[in-house]
């Protein structure tokens, strides 16, 4: 299969790894366009940690569609920092393989596996690790029946939640002073202590 893989960081052995398998992939990190696309004739386009949003006519160009791996239990925290926001909001944790469509991670779900983890015990960097690993470890288990159509995509329930890149820029000063090794439980008691206060959350003292 013919594959224009779109990725970010921690992608690129993934990509390498379909290589392996016997697909012909071409591996970007560069905002494609659909003259790109249309050059390289993919079959499917996977994207994964990829920062820029396809547009309606290169999603419709590949014969088998496009997917993309996110690491959130879809519905749940489409969009960005999927993980700190699963965190913060109680929401269910786990990753994702959906078809894309126009909207922000709302295309049918092809498999997606639910996650525990122990906020006592993860840092936000730890936990990041976990889900990327866990979604390339699905993503390998379940690569052949993706490729071969062998699984039915399912829509995504109603509700779950949605947040943007804009509003992580108030946990930046917090990130950059504290690193990403801080403590999940941490991390998330200054979040709820300050809500209380009506202060921002991460106002450096």
């Amino acid at each position: 299969m013919r594959i224009l893989f779109l990725g970010g960081n921690l992608a690129f052995e993934l990509a390498e790894w379909l290589k392996d398998q016997g697909d012909d992939v071409v591996y970007t990190e560069q905002k494609v366009d659909l003259n790109m696309v249309k050059e390289h004739k993919p079959d499917m386009i996977i994207s994964y940690n990829y920062k820029y949003l396809l547009t309606s006519e290169i999603i419709k160009y590949p014969e088998s569609g496009c997917i993309n791996l996110h690491i959130s239990l879809l519905p749940w925290n489409r969009g960005a920092h999927p993980n700190v926001w699963s965190f913060l909001e109680d929401t269910p944790k786990g990753v994702t393989i959906h078809y894309i469509d126009e909207g922000i991670d709302t295309g049918n779900i092809i498999v997606q596996k639910e996650i525990f983890i122990d906020e006592n015990k993860e840092t936000l960097q730890s936990s990041y690790e976990i889900l990327h690993r866990e979604i390339q470890a699905l993503f390998k288990e379940n690569w052949k029946k993706i490729k071969n159509n062998e699984l039915i995509p399912q829509p995504q329930e109603a509700g779950g939640s949605i947040h943007f890149k804009k509003e992580f820029a108030m946990f930046e000063p917090f990130i950059k002073q504290k690193g990403w090794n801080i403590p999940v439980r941490q991390f998330k008691e200054r979040y709820n202590s300050n809500l209380k206060l009506n202060t921002d959350p991460y106002d450096i003292e």
